[in-house]
């Protein structure tokens, strides 16, 4: 290729990036711990992990990286810029799968940014500040809980030691799986400076693919609200018992589940309202369940919003309670406030989609992913590309050759953009 600039690059409608050679990384990686059924199951720190980090590590410094390894197993591969004094702009996600996982979720925004560095190399360009590409530990928290281990530390959500302690379902702790794939590394897990953070990822939902969009330009992440709800009627005989004089604590649940929904299309747009898990007691046929216990999950990326949502269905907690005879205990769980993204980052990756000619639209993460984290220790973005029917999470996750192309280009282009931005002091680390 000819020699380019930075700036050059980014006045070009050219994606630069080689989609052929990003493709064949992903589905050399997707080989391990691949699956009959065309997936991956790569569970953190386990010796598949170990082989997929030592192929990143390879890749990385043939591309003339710099490798170093923290306390929590993240992976750092930094590409040095001119001004060695400037926070690095930052990209990455993780390698590790669910169980029944597939080839897209994580990898693609890590394989993205090793085809940046190799992008940079062939076109013989130096960046002002340093890149970084990192490979984050346990996102997925299939294996270890809680999920975003290793960007959770880095931003001093969870201290070393506690996450170093806890353990597997087969007594196994963190810190003895990382001793044991030869990932606890020497450098500091804290006190890192971020420049800007981009991570590029496969949407997981259907919104991109049914409009027709290329690239989502992510504003933001919905905020969070988990609680478990029990509800205690009294069993009976299901025979002998009239409706009238019931305490079925399923029938309460039922108006609960239709409330959750409801009032989640009533608060749209970004709202959504889930009852992931439901268990009746004592679960015989004959028997009029006296206990239920569900959870409940809720999310807007608006706060007022999200808090009303939650008022709305406590208030037919206990209207249906009253009516039927129940009692209740309601139990926070998990509190996520809704995340936006850094301006000056959302920007950049809409003005690269832009560039480059690429339908986009804005949309909001429903999901966590790291990006959230770093956003808290520097101006973050992120970029979404369709997967095919929103499937994620699964064996038959699928994305097209050319969106996660695009994506890519994207995110060079934002990766350039924040270093020339942080050069000239217009992104504030």
């Amino acid at each position: 290729m000819t020699m380019n600039t930075a700036t050059e690059v980014l006045q070009s409608s050219q994606p630069h990036v080689n989609g052929e050679r990003l493709w064949q990384s992903l589905m050399e990686l997707a080989q391990l711990g691949a699956t009959v059924k065309g997936g991956v199951c790569r569970l953190a720190l386990t010796d598949l992990d170990r082989q997929a980090r030592d192929l990143f590590v390879r890749w990385c410094e043939e591309a003339g990286c710099t490798v170093t390894v923290d306390g929590v197993g993240n992976i750092f591969a930094r590409r040095p810029g001119r001004n060695a004094a400037l926070a690095p702009v930052m990209t990455g996600s993780h390698i590790d799968t669910q169980p029944t996982g597939g080839k897209f979720d994580g990898c693609f925004g890590v394989l993205a940014g090793v085809e940046v560095l190799r992008t940079l190399n062939d076109l013989g360009i130096q960046t002002e500040a340093p890149l970084e590409v990192v490979v984050w530990t346990n996102e997925e928290g299939s294996r270890f809980a809680p999920c975003m281990m290793g960007s959770g530390v880095f931003a001093e959500k969870f201290t070393l030691e506690e996450t170093l302690a806890k353990r597997d379902a087969e007594g196994i702790s963190v810190g003895e799986a990382l001793n044991a794939i030869g990932y606890a590394g020497p450098r500091a897990v804290t006190g890192h400076a971020v420049g800007a953070y981009f991570e590029a990822h496969i949407e997981q939902g259907p919104i991109l693919e049914d409009q027709g969009k290329t690239i989502g330009v992510v504003l933001g992440a919905l905020g969070q609200k988990w609680f478990d709800l029990t509800l205690k009627g009294v069993e009976a005989h299901a025979g002998p018992t009239p409706m009238h004089l019931r305490k079925d604590a399923l029938v309460g649940a039922a108006a609960v589940v239709a409330a959750v929904n409801r009032v989640a299309l009533e608060h749209q747009p970004h709202a959504c309202g889930t009852v992931g898990c439901l268990q009746a007691y004592p679960g015989s046929r004959n028997v009029i369940p006296g206990e239920v216990r569900m959870t409940l999950d809720f999310r807007h990326l608006q706060p007022e919003r999200l808090d009303s949502m939650i008022e709305a269905v406590r208030g037919v907690i206990e209207a249906t309670c009253a009516k039927h005879g129940l009692g209740f205990e309601l139990t926070p769980t998990a509190d996520f406030p809704p995340l936006y993204f850094d301006q000056g980052c959302v920007e950049a990756v809409r003005g690269a989609a832009a560039g480059l000619g690429l339908s986009h639209m804005d949309i909001v993460s429903g999901a966590g992913h790291d990006a959230i984290f770093l956003a808290e220790l520097g101006p973050a973005g992120m970029i979404f590309v369709p997967c095919e029917g929103g499937i994620s999470h699964n064996e038959i996750e699928n994305a097209a050759p050319a969106d996660l192309a695009a994506g890519c280009a994207v995110l060079l282009r934002a990766m350039l953009a924040a270093s020339v931005a942080l050069a000239e002091g217009k992104l504030a680390a």
